[in-house]
């Protein structure tokens, strides 16, 4: 049987500063997904998005890739994801990385720090802020493979690109460098490599020190603003806003402006 005692965590999970940073570790692989790591990732964003100390999640990969996409290796051989051996009658798409990054009101910032290609590449999408090194990639590669974006890329690509500039990527398979991805606005900046978690530590500390009730709504409505009518959604925004105006975080942002003070923000 295998020594799974000292076998290394495939997620990483740390707290600080109202930060949860979660670190793909397989680097020997690429950081390539399995099945475990599937469920454990799921594990992670879940925990993250249920703990109130928890304002903003840092999400990356350890070693030069932040994700190179699924294990090919064990799905041709027979194994693990792709091998045919879920049935579609069983296969629980609620509880996917993909489903659950969507539908986290807790903000998501990813840390591309090298090749993030195919499943890889969709994850990182499903992050609400990108930030890459300079180092990075993005690469579409599901039609080399013979496979399709299946975690959110058909969703997502042509709402950031727009159709034609979406089937151009998608049909052709490109990688595009970091400095492509920031033209095409599929991430926020580009950072050296060095100083990549830094930046990405200093966007989370800026995110978490606003007060977490208004910015999880805020993402919560511009969601549900993709697929609803502007007359239903400032419905939505009014059946949000009016709860907050009683929280004792409201009452602390206008009264630490008032007093021409940093705001100290509780969460409720």
């Amino acid at each position: 049987m295998p020594d799974t005692a000292n076998t290394p965590a495939e997620i990483l999970y740390e707290v600080a500063n109202h930060v949860a940073t979660i670190t793909l570790n397989a680097p020997e692989r690429m950081n390539t997904i399995s099945g475990p790591m599937l469920d454990e990732l799921c594990e992670a964003l879940l925990k993250a998005d249920a703990d109130r100390d928890v304002r903003c999640v840092i999400l990356t990969g350890a070693g030069r890739a932040f994700c190179a996409g699924l294990n090919l290796e064990s799905a041709t051989k027979g194994e693990g994801i792709g091998s045919g051996a879920v049935a579609s009658a069983t296969l629980d798409l609620r509880n996917t990385p993909p489903t659950v990054l969507f539908n986290m009101d807790t903000p998501t910032v990813c840390a591309i720090n090298g090749g993030a290609a195919g499943y890889g590449m969709d994850t990182a999408l499903g992050c609400d802020i990108r930030i890459m090194s300079d180092k990075a990639k993005m690469a579409a590669a599901f039609t080399k493979r013979g496979i399709l974006p299946e975690s959110g890329g058909t969703w997502f690509l042509p709402r950031m690109l727009g159709w034609e500039k979406a089937c151009e990527l998608i049909f052709t398979g490109r990688t595009l460098s970091a400095e492509d991805c920031l033209a095409e606005r599929l991430c926020a900046k580009v950072v050296s490599h060095d100083t990549l978690m830094d930046e990405a530590r200093a966007m989370a500390r800026e995110i978490a020190s606003n007060a977490p009730l208004a910015v999880q709504a805020s993402k919560r409505l511009m969601r549900m603003g993709l697929s609803e009518p502007f007359t239903e959604h400032v419905h939505h925004v009014f059946l949000q806003l009016l709860p907050l105006l009683k929280t004792e975080d409201a009452r602390e942002g206008m009264m630490a402006f008032l007093e021409k003070r940093p705001a100290a923000f509780k969460g409720r």
